[in-house]
């Protein structure tokens, strides 16, 4: 009767109220059902209540769990009376700036007056409607089917007393309504029942150290272990506190080591009260303040560091790819040397690394073992303005569900996690990452403490606890200040229009530093970034020069080595002085103007190819100059010619060795060319792999409207279905099978019912009342009458066709 009350409730919302439950619970809609009745029934099953509960606050929870406690339906004045009864009073505004840590809630007795819960009461009760969870007028509320079976000991409350002993044998049951409730009338469990729901007398009647063995499952849980809990026992034979709760029914036992509290005597002891310390409005954020401006400036530039390490690893990644383990992920070496070049804690170069993973500018490919490099993606990412990269990688670290926080960690197995590994994925940090960022959003200019967080969190999902909740929960404030979405603790402002959905972009591109086309040249062969660098330049610096520190300035060095890099990858001497001089806001320094001018005069005077390898220059006393070396013994070294010399040596192996006797020689290809060391950049034609994420907003508004609109038709059709009819007496019709054709055919025109005969998988004839609809590819679309259905009638099979 409840279920069919529920749907007729279902049916009797507005379209705007079913849009909104659609919305608040998509997993109705997934997929649309065919009429509201299914849509009532999918509401009603456990997996579909369990989301919904998963979703509400304490005090909406507690809403819910007071309606479970009672069997029978309540008016808001009875609900609003038992609430109030548990609701602190409000202390205060929900966000305070102190240093201080939070006050943990009450666990004892609630003393005090009682807050008052109208409001928040009524915005609870309006929630619940709207995910269905809660039905039926303000005289007699209810909750919907389903929910109070999905429930496990609302409210910290065990099973009432009929459930309870509902295992214990008969003759057990009617000892012990014998001792308590002697001349009674009805059975052991009945006269039990009628005791424990006003156990008053029972537990005045017990020891002190029986009833301090019932405080401490008052409250919840409601079960405890103790040993032979199903003893038989009576009251004059008790002889501990337990034997004297068991006798006389106040514990029930449920297994062989095991009790619980019966319901009733859980309130009596509560005092009527289902809550204990309820707060009606979210605890107080506690955290310092900080100046709004700084923390969206701090955040900016916590941003564009982001984007620029990001950015940094796809470009070196493109010419010195990582390897892909056997089992999947980075080797734990290659990020080390991932942090150690991007100067970041290993932690932060694992969050970088994951986090352009996810977005698709970096894959798996390369060759047979594969090879970790920058995707195409990474191209049409790199030329768009820093704030759109951001938003990029900042919308991509808020939906993904991979844990850069868990590289490092072990797994059950005691296996190393390793970044890029599968083994990252945990379906519920998106959810977590959101939630702790709107956390940060109801405190503007707050920077709220890690415990507070928590505690609020606690609140707003009590139904999602746990060890691996708190772990995500660190993991996403301080990942959120290392993407840039928060300053100093508190949310930015481009932070807030990124979880809002609004144009972060916009917000951001202000507050981040102008990227600068020159540097500083000294003296002391470096070079001093004022500022940071334009793409271009950056990555031409990085070439051309070592960095030797960062800060707010950046100091690149020049050496021999890092001008002979730039040499090799097909820049000429005269080019980098050139471009040093025009980018450069002081003069080019005479030492580094030398530097250049010698490594690129001895830069490729010698030509090494491949015998195992030769060498060849166009001064032969060059050549006998390197003969000569000592050095050179190990190279077997062999004069072929006044100006070739070959060697047994791979070629890589004789240019590192001339290299390290001081010479400047060049690879050669088998044309005589020179070979560039510095490849093109590299990239794979894979993209990441995606996966699907679900919006925390919820529904697309026009997806929850055109859900509601097909609710609405499939459920008027399936309200107005006809019921079958009977197939008319006598013989079936028979006849030619062009005057049946005909005869489908006018009927179709003319929109009229007909009487058929149809031979069924056996071979025998039936009738049909049928409404035909069309015929094509020989077979007739009709309305069959006799099974109230839409059948395809093969037309070989119609014996004939009479009129109604």
């Amino acid at each position: 009767m409840a279920t069919m009350e529920f749907t007729e409730w279902i049916r009797g919302r507005t379209d705007e109220q079913l849009r909104a439950l659609v919305s608040a619970r998509p997993e109705l809609i997934t997929p649309v059902p065919a009429h509201l009745e299914g849509l009532a029934a999918r509401a009603a099953s456990p997996s579909a209540i369990g989301r919904a509960l998963d979703r509400l606050d304490r005090f909406t929870l507690a809403v819910v769990e007071t309606l479970a406690v009672c069997d029978e339906p309540l008016s808001s004045d009875a609900l609003s009376d038992l609430i109030g009864a548990a609701t602190l009073p409000a202390t205060g505004p929900t966000t305070v700036t102190s240093t201080d840590p939070p006050t943990d809630p009450p666990t004892g007795p609630m003393t005090g007056p009682a807050g008052d819960p109208g409001p928040a009461l009524s915005a609870a009760l309006d929630r619940l409607r709207d995910l269905a969870l809660v039905y039926g007028p303000d005289d007699a509320l209810d909750l919907g089917p389903g929910v109070r079976k999905v429930l496990d000991d609302p409210a910290g409350l065990g099973p009432r007393a009929v459930d309870a002993f509902r295992h214990h044998a008969p003759e057990q049951l009617d000892e012990m309504a014998d001792d308590v409730a002697p001349g009674t009338p009805g059975t052991g469990r009945e006269r039990l029942a009628a005791m424990l729901a006003a156990p008053a007398a029972l537990v005045e009647s017990v020891s002190p150290e029986a009833r301090a063995a019932l405080d401490q499952l008052v409250w919840g849980p409601p079960t405890g272990r103790v040993p032979n809990a199903r003893r038989e026992v009576r009251v004059d034979s008790a002889r501990s506190p337990i034997e004297e709760l068991l006798a006389r029914g106040l514990l029930a036992a449920t297994g062989e080591e095991s009790v619980t509290l019966p319901r009733e005597v859980a309130l009596h002891l509560r005092g009527g009260r289902v809550h204990r310390g309820l707060l009606a409005v979210p605890p107080p954020l506690q955290g310092a303040t900080r100046d709004r401006g700084l923390a969206d400036r701090t955040a900016a530039g916590q941003a564009f560091m982001f984007v620029r390490s990001v950015e940094e690893l796809c470009e070196r990644w493109s010419v010195e790819p990582p390897g892909v383990l056997r089992t999947g992920g980075l080797g734990v070496r290659d990020l080390k040397r991932a942090a150690g070049e991007l100067d970041l804690p290993e932690w932060v170069a694992a969050l970088v690394i994951e986090v352009a993973h996810a977005a698709g500018l970096i894959a798996a490919g390369g060759g047979v073992d594969g090879e970790w490099l920058p995707t195409s993606g990474y191209d049409l990412w790199r030329v768009r303005s820093t704030a759109d990269r951001w938003v990029v990688l900042a919308a991509t670290w808020l939906q993904t569900d991979r844990l850069p926080g868990l590289v490092g960690e072990r797994d059950e197995r005691d296996r190393p996690l390793n970044a890029l590994h599968t083994d990252l994925r945990r379906s519920s940090a998106p959810g977590v990452r959101s939630a702790t960022l709107g956390v940060l959003a109801a405190a503007p200019g707050l920077a709220p403490d890690r415990d507070a967080v928590l505690e609020r969190l606690a609140w707003e999902q009590p139904r999602r606890r746990g060890p691996l909740r708190e772990q995500l929960t660190e993991f996403a404030l301080r990942e959120a200040e290392q993407v840039g979405v928060t300053g100093l603790g508190a949310l930015s402002a481009h932070g807030r229009a990124l979880i809002e959905g609004g144009e972060a972009a916009k917000v951001l591109a202000p507050l981040l530093p102008e990227p600068v086309d020159h540097v500083l040249l000294q003296a002391d062969l470096t070079a001093v970034a004022p500022g940071p660098l334009t793409s271009e330049l950056n990555r031409w610096m990085t070439l051309t020069a070592d960095v030797e520190s960062k800060g707010g300035a950046t100091v690149y060095r020049f050496s021999e080595g890092s001008i002979r890099r730039a040499l090799d990858a097909g820049h000429g001497g005269e080019e980098l002085v050139a471009m040093l001089g025009r980018h450069s806001a002081t003069p080019v320094p005479q030492t580094l103007s030398y530097l250049v001018t010698d490594v690129a005069r001895r830069h490729g005077r010698i030509r090494v190819g491949t015998a195992g390898a030769y060498v060849r220059c166009d001064d032969p006393a060059l050549l006998d100059q390197i003969t000569a070396d000592r050095r050179s013994a190990a190279l077997r070294l062999r004069r072929l010619a006044p100006t070739v010399i070959a060697s047994r040596s791979s070629r890589a192996a004789l240019v590192d060795s001339l290299r390290a006797m001081g010479y400047a020689p060049v690879a050669e290809s088998l044309d005589g060319d020179v070979i560039i060391s510095q490849l093109e950049n590299r990239r794979t034609e894979g993209t990441a792999p995606a996966r699907a994420v679900a919006s925390p907003n919820g529904v697309d508004p026009e997806v929850a409207a055109a859900a509601v609109r097909a609710l609405r038709a499939g459920d008027a059709a399936h309200l107005t279905r006809r019921e079958p009819v009977e197939a008319p007496g006598g013989h079936v019709p028979r006849g030619p099978a062009t005057a049946t054709i005909s005869a489908l055919q006018e009927a179709i025109k003319q929109g009229v019912r007909v009487w058929i005969g149809y031979l069924d998988s056996q071979g025998n004839a039936t009738s049909r009342i049928l409404e035909p609809a069309r015929m094509e590819g020989g077979y007739l679309t009709a309305y069959d009458e006799t099974r109230a259905a839409v059948h395809r009638f093969a037309l070989h099979r119609i014996t004939g066709v009479a009129g109604l």
